[in-house]
Order: structure tokens, then sequence, then C-alpha cells
């Protein structure tokens, strides 16, 4: 039987970005935790920190263009009892401020939260140098650092709640484009477990962040063809679910991961590196081929780099005959 996201009309689509409800959460909770502060690197309105400002300018920090400055002056007011928010560009939150998220909090384990948005393609005109491709790698490799890639706004809301009552380093990736919301995500987040969102016996989808709506697509052009694909929504990718993938291995014999991401280092490698050890299958990895971006509109670089519905669904047909 069809899974209850598969049956949802097209003109019922609820779309809204991730940076968007996560300005809206954190204000929400804003009022409910007065040790919640919000640091910026001057692009609030875009980050859409600047809900939080508006309502609580005190306990709101522009930084400036200073990322690096913003990561230590967080993990100063994570030592000091506070529970600190940094957000800016992906591109800049874990790139630029790289060395001062490994020595200034994930070394000390010190309890600050890095909200980053604009990852990906999806970023758009703005091209190669803000699309970040390579921060999930980046901050998997941490020790003590939790990475988190909600794939729609009600994930991320529930992602933000959880970040909050959680205590340690967390990076949380969101993104600039509106998504598809997808109501089987708005359940309480768990780091380390994911959500199956369709059955299925013959392949497994594995997708997180914005390819999660685009996985659940290529299952229904499969079905069409007779291929039942298992869709899991992996937005915990550290820790990652491993129970859930080795299952999916074993049951249906072969996996795609789908990220808006570079293959390497990513969801791809982290499931893999996990079938490695529980239950060899064939795997293809759809993300972006170890290259950087290009400035366009974000579903036209979609397209231009192989991060579809039916690009996934193709590397999938491709499985089926290694099976």
């Amino acid at each position: 039987t069809m899974c209850s996201v598969c049956k949802r009309s097209a003109g019922g689509r609820v779309m809204k970005a991730t940076r968007q409800a996560y300005g809206e959460t954190l204000r929400e909770l804003g009022g409910q935790n007065t040790d919640i502060v919000v640091l910026d690197a001057d692009l609030s309105c875009s980050t859409n920190t600047a809900t939080f400002a508006k309502e609580y300018p005190n306990r709101f920090f522009n930084t400036g263009i200073a990322e690096s400055n913003m990561i230590g002056v967080a993990a100063g007011l994570a030592t000091a009892g506070k529970n600190p928010f940094a957000s800016t560009f992906a591109v800049f939150g874990a790139g630029r401020a790289y060395e001062q998220i490994r020595n200034s909090v994930c070394y000390p384990n010190l309890n600050v939260k890095i909200a980053v948005t604009h990852a990906g393609l999806t970023v758009g005109e703005d091209g190669a140098t803000h699309q970040m491709l390579e921060d999930l790698s980046l901050m998997r490799a941490l020790p003590n650092m939790s990475v988190v890639v909600p794939a729609d706004a009600l994930e991320t809301a529930q992602v933000i709640r959880w970040a909050a009552d959680y205590k340690g380093p967390v990076y949380i990736r969101l993104g600039r484009a509106k998504v598809e919301d997808i109501p089987e995500l708005d359940k309480e987040f768990k780091p380390g477990i994911s959500t199956t969102l369709c059955e299925g016996k013959d392949i497994t989808l594995i997708a997180c962040g914005i390819m999660t709506i685009k996985a659940i697509k290529a299952a229904e052009i499969l079905k069409e063809e007779g291929i039942f694909a298992r869709v899991i929504n992996m937005s915990s990718i550290k820790p990652i679910d491993s129970k859930a993938i080795a299952k999916a291995a074993k049951e249906t014999g072969a996996i795609v991961t789908c990220e808006e991401h570079t293959i390497m280092g990513g969801l791809g490698s982290a499931v893999a590196e996990i079938v490695v050890r529980s239950h060899p299958v064939p795997m293809a990895m759809v993300g972006t081929q170890d290259v950087f971006g290009q400035s366009g509109k974000a579903d036209e670089l979609l397209d231009v780099y192989g991060l579809t519905a039916e690009h996934i669904a193709e590397e999938a047909r491709k499985l089926m005959e290694d099976k």
C-alpha cells in the first residue's frame, strides 16, 4: 500500500524554509528559557535570528562579520551558564570558524549550538563561494559534535526544541529555499533515530535535508515500475541510526543515499561506514561528485548536479541490476 506521505495531492503542499522555522522556534523558546542567547554574524535577516532579536534585544549579539570571534563569544557565554545559539551561513559557520569550533567548543565539550543556514546548492545565485557542500564532513569528524540536517520546517522546529534542552555541541544545517512539509516528521526529535517514511522491500533510499522529499518522489516513480523502495529520513547524521541502516541493508539488499552535499564524508560516507561493518550490499550515493557549485537558479542547479527525484530513481534502477 502507498504510504500516507505518497498519498498527498500536489495541491495540498505546505512550503516553508527550514531557516524560517528556526527563527520562529527560537523566538518561542526565548520566552520559555531566559538562558537562551543568540549570536549572529551580521546576517540576522537571512538566518531569521532577527525574529529573536526583535523580541529579546538584550539576549541577542551581532558580532559583525567575524565568525571566529562569534564562536569564541558563544563558548564564553556557555561557560557562564548561558545556552547560546550561534548563526550565520554554513560556509562561514563551519568553514571560517572551524578551528574555534574544534578548540573552543568541541574540545572542552561546551554547550554551544551552531545553527547555520544557506547550505548547499539551493543558495542559488550566490554561487560556488557560498554553496557549502563540505560542512557535514567537517562537523561529523569532530569529537563531541552532534550533526543534524532537518528535512523540512516541521522537523526543524522539533530539532531546535531538542537542541535547546540538550547539553553539548550541536551543528544544525538549514537551507535558504522553501521545502515541502512532510507531516510524519512533526514529532519529537531524538538523535540517532531515523524515520521510515515509505515501506519497501526492493531497495532503500536514505536521505536528509531537501533530498528527503525528493527520495519520496523517487519512490513514487519506482513504484510505477514495480520497484518498492523503502524511504528513510536520516536527519541525525551523528549520532546515526546504525540499526535502521543495518536492517535496511539486510532486508532490501541495496541502498541509495541522497544529500545536498559532497558524497565525500557526508551522509553517504556515514551510511557506508555502517553498511560495510554490518551487512555489505551494493550502494550508490546521490550528491555532488567532488566539485564546487556555480551560480544559477536553485532548481536548475539541482538538475545540473543530479540532485533530483529522477536521478535518484535512475541510480536505484542501476542498483537493482547489481543485486
